[in-house]
């Protein structure tokens, strides 16, 4: 008799009821009031999960999945429910303050399963999950230099193993806080075992680490980022957070397996320090005012270009702080959630979350203004253009070298180049430079080389500063109170295109880079050539770094002003 294979049957029924469920869920939250989550695109800390234990978790239908001090985050399935209401009530008598939200039974197994992790980490080492803090917090204080934070782990392998790898780990926590670091690396190579840090931008070497040493640590910071400890050939994503006297550290982890062993790079996300204001980006007075104006339209697409390291992020949290008020609800899409910014509902994607489906999801969920962390494909730049153009203020990110290079890169992508004029607003270009040290930054007048390429560059400037005779800049010294390096801190430089009439033809006629910014010029808006020649004058950074980080030889001020439509080109154009 022929047999038939119920299974993919059974698979497709159970998905649907899935789906069905998770629809039902997030109906009824908006008639309880809650935000919708779904945990699977969550990524939970695991000191909030261990509020509840696992048996009042299930009899509950609860999940704590976030916590900031006090704060909690709490996913449910059903607030009638009096087992979730007496948990609740148990923490509310514990003196924490939870954010409710609402999530389906689904969603919630997935955090459940994080419980797992949890007894599996404190069976394979016991107190593993643990660091002191406060140790942390004496070593900051200690520390100034790489230099102490090497001397320290080195004077650390005469102590007790057992006891080694806690005060390791608490030494490179705290050597990184110290000295501002922004990325921890640590690199297995066929020799040795690299400890870098990233200062300001630039990567430092700390010290050089056993490899027996190596493996306990990579397998103790694995267990803190919630990561699968046996499986070592695949890239892992985690998070976790400690708590200092007067700060809350996350850490973002991030595992890739090498030819040598695991390469792992924690990345500090310290909201102490965070530039979220417009104010601290560092705008010249031009561009902080097209922004402000910009940023009171309540729709289009407002784009932040620039590689890896720029700043994009950053000034994209400075723009929702701008325009976040009350009777204004913001959603973001994040991959991860930097940083946590209150009463913004904040999601981070995930195997099942995706920028494009979490943005269609998003868009049911009547928000005012939407954050896609980046626009990497047609799918969603399409449907960022879609929100843009249906009443949403939208930010986003795109990785060009310039604003003007945004244009040709969205059309690339499968964008309908007569849509980016009705959708986008406007579009940045920036970049990140070193700030130079106030207490030992040298002046010098310039010579001749330098001489020419800041008085080209200010030619095309559309406000030029007053420039003295002699040409008067600074040059990075060193000292004591940078480390030696002869600078403090970085702060952007930025360019950005406004979307006019003038730029939507000249999109539509031409998108050349250097079309484009021939239309734009009548804006009277600095290029990042232009801004950072003016940072160079003012002192703010050297004109060394800022070669490093922006081409000077080409821009606005190569361009000659005369033919630069192509006729031939643009003959042949559609």
């Amino acid at each position: 008799m022929q047999k038939f294979d119920d299974t993919f049957t059974d698979e497709r029924m159970s998905e649907m009821r899935r789906k069905e469920e998770d629809s039902l869920i997030l109906s009824l939250a908006q008639q309880y009031g809650y935000e919708y989550v779904d945990l699977r695109g969550v990524t939970i800390n695991p000191k909030a999960i261990r509020l509840v234990s696992e048996k009042d978790a299930h009899a509950g239908n609860l999940v704590v999945f976030e916590t900031t001090r006090k704060r909690l985050s709490i996913a449910i399935r059903n607030p009638n429910n009096p087992n979730t209401k007496t948990v609740l009530e148990s923490l509310k008598e514990q003196g924490y303050q939870p954010t409710i939200y609402m999530t389906s039974t689904t969603s919630l197994e997935h955090g459940w399963e994080r419980y797992k992790d949890q007894k599996h980490g404190v069976a394979v080492k016991h107190g593993v999950l643990d660091i002191n803090t406060d140790n942390i917090a004496q070593q900051v204080k200690k520390f100034k230099t790489p230099e102490d934070v090497s001397e320290h782990i080195l004077d650390i392998r005469t102590i007790n193993s057992a006891r080694r790898i806690s005060e390791t780990l608490e030494t490179v926590f705290a050597g990184a806080i110290a000295l501002g670091a922004s990325d921890i690396h640590i690199e297995p190579e066929s020799a040795d075992i690299r400890l870098r840090y990233r200062l300001d931008g630039v990567l430092y070497d700390i010290v050089d680490l056993e490899l027996e040493l190596y493996k306990r640590i990579i397998s103790r910071l694995k267990l803190l980022s919630s990561m699968i400890l046996n499986v070592k050939s695949e890239a892992q994503d985690g998070r976790f957070t400690f708590n200092l006297t007067d700060k809350s550290v996350e850490v973002r982890s991030s595992v890739i397996p090498g030819a040598a062993g695991e390469s792992m790079v924690m990345r500090l996300l310290d909201p102490s320090v965070a530039s979220f204001s417009m104010e601290n980006l560092g705008l010249n007075s031009i561009l902080h005012g097209v922004l402000t104006k910009e940023l009171k339209r309540p729709n289009g697409l407002i784009v932040t270009t620039g590689p890896t390291g720029s700043g994009k992020t950053t000034a994209l949290y400075a723009f929702l702080q701008e325009v976040h008020e009350e009777g204004i609800k913001i959603i973001t899409i994040e991959n991860p959630v930097e940083y946590k910014i209150d009463n913004i509902v904040q999601t981070q994607v995930s195997d099942d979350y995706t920028f494009e489906s979490g943005l269609r999801a998003i868009l049911r969920q009547d928000p005012d203004v939407i954050m896609v962390g980046e626009i990497r494909d047609r799918e969603v730049a399409e449907t960022a253009i879609h929100a843009a153009q249906t009443g949403h203020l939208v930010f986003s990110t795109l990785h060009t070298n310039s604003a003007v290079g945004a244009f040709p890169r969205l059309i690339d992508l499968g964008v309908d180049y007569r849509m980016i004029g009705s959708s986008v607003n406007i579009i940045l270009g920036q970049r990140l430079v070193r700030v130079l040290c106030e207490h030992c930054k040298q002046s010098h007048p310039v010579n001749q080389n330098e001489h020419d390429a800041i008085t080209q560059v200010l030619a095309t400037h559309p406000k030029p500063p007053t420039v003295p005779d002699p040409i008067i800049i600074y040059e990075a010294e060193g000292c004591e109170h940078c480390n030696q390096s002869g600078f403090k801190g970085r702060q952007g430089v930025y360019e950005a295109v406004l979307v006019d009439t003038a730029v939507e033809e000249a999109v539509i006629r031409d998108p050349r880079e250097h079309i484009i910014l021939e239309a734009a010029k009548p804006q009277g808006i600095p290029t990042m050539a232009e801004d950072g020649i003016e940072k160079v004058l003012n002192g703010t950074t050297s004109l060394t770094e800022l070669q490093r980080v922006v081409d000077l030889t080409s821009g606005r001020h190569t361009l000659k002003t005369e033919g630069t439509v192509d006729d031939t080109f643009s003959s042949h154009v559609v």
